[in-house]
């Protein structure tokens, strides 16, 4: 098996500016580094260095988004507002999404890559891929960024493989712990694009990711959302991706599966209060390897999005990346003793329920002709 993984150094370049937490600064906001740091990406791409797991990958060599790419999705009006931030030195693209000077440049770098990590899955150069982008964009809206968010990555590299690389049925799962609102608007109205979205519920955006919320038009039943309660962890989304995500994905037959990749459902993330352990990570990550190799020839490609602990964050990453890899040396992640020791990491009743109310949806989702008898 032969894994791709795709990271520029210009991506840590991304600037943010100043803040606190999710916040820019400014008023009482004192500064400092802002929540949407570098620092986790960067640490996640070292630890494969060091650990020797970035040898054992493809390396995949990013390039920016053309404007037409780009315009597949954004109205031309965004695209030339965060063109003109970007050359005045900076500014925010809507709504909790600042960027810096350049920061166009890179924003299309970070799309161009999502596309090229598709590309490379696409065409059979590798079996799997991970692009570990900056800055993030499952939030991004047509016109609109949001949450730290500028283009929206993992949207546009479906939005590619299906108008440039031949695939019918795309299948996006965003297990980021934000509502992937942005690929949902994309895709809302198209039988063509299954959007799976797992979230805390009603984090953010705030009421955004409804479980009722599946669909409109030739979209009716190709939009999952499974938003789980606070303080979720393994068993909650190991069930989640056992009973609606693979599924969704057999009764769908996609061409290609596209993961909105986030590890901020983790046990030490700032920015929600779920807990994911590493290992966690790792079984979320062979559901899906199971699962497309039964539908698609395990045509995988998991695009970076959030996770804001720079402690823990590597050590999810590199526990997915063994799973894209097969190797079966692990990483020892010093925090998994403490995490594992931890109570109500099973799945618990109430989030039993949650994840219940989702399944139901799973009747409203169009089946594939190859899967209907």
């Amino acid at each position: 098996m032969t894994t791709g993984f795709l990271w520029d150094e210009r991506y840590a370049w991304h600037d943010t500016g100043t803040g606190s937490g999710f916040m820019s600064a400014g008023g009482l906001i004192e500064p400092e580094m802002h929540g949407e740091s570098p620092a986790t990406k960067r640490r996640f791409r070292n630890l494969l260095d060091v650990t020797g797991l970035l040898d054992q990958c493809v390396e995949l060599k990013a390039r920016p988004a053309t404007d037409e790419e780009i315009l597949r999705l954004h109205t031309p009006e965004y695209v030339q507002r965060i063109k003109d931030l970007s050359a005045a030195g900076g500014g925010d693209g809507g709504e909790l999404a600042p960027f810096g000077a350049n920061g166009y440049e890179v924003a299309a770098l970070a799309a161009g890559g999502a596309m090229t990590a598709t590309e490379a899955v696409m065409r059979g150069d590798v079996d799997n891929a991970y692009a570990l982008v900056r800055p993030p964009g499952h939030h991004a809206e047509r016109d609109l960024g949001r949450g730290f968010c500028i283009f929206g990555n993992t949207a546009l590299a479906g939005l590619h493989a299906r108008e440039v690389l031949g695939a019918e049925r795309v299948a996006i799962v965003d297990w980021d712990v934000h509502h992937g609102n942005g690929t949902e608007h994309a895709f809302y109205e198209d039988a063509t694009v299954l959007a799976i979205s797992l979230h805390q519920d009603n984090l953010y955006p705030v009421d955004s990711g409804q479980v009722a919320d599946t669909g409109v038009g030739d979209g009716v039943g190709t939009t999952l959302n499974v938003p789980l309660p606070p303080g979720s962890g393994n068993g909650a989304y190991e069930a989640a991706l056992e009973r609606v995500v693979a599924p969704a994905i057999r009764r769908f037959r996609p061409d290609v599966v596209l993961v909105a990749s986030g590890f901020d459902a983790s046990m030490c993330d700032p920015f929600a209060v779920m807990g994911v352990t590493s290992p966690g990570f790792a079984r979320m990550a062979r559901i899906l390897l199971d699962v497309t190799a039964e539908v698609c020839d395990g045509r995988l490609v998991l695009i970076h999005e959030g996770g804001y602990s720079s402690a823990h964050v590597p050590f999810c990453g590199v526990a997915v990346m063994e799973e894209l890899l097969g190797t079966q040396e692990r990483v020892e992640d010093p925090f998994t003793a403490v995490f594992s020791a931890m109570a109500y990491m099973d799945l618990q009743p109430h989030q039993d329920d949650a994840i219940k109310r989702a399944e139901k949806n799973l009747d409203e989702l169009p089946a594939h002709p190859a899967t209907v008898n």
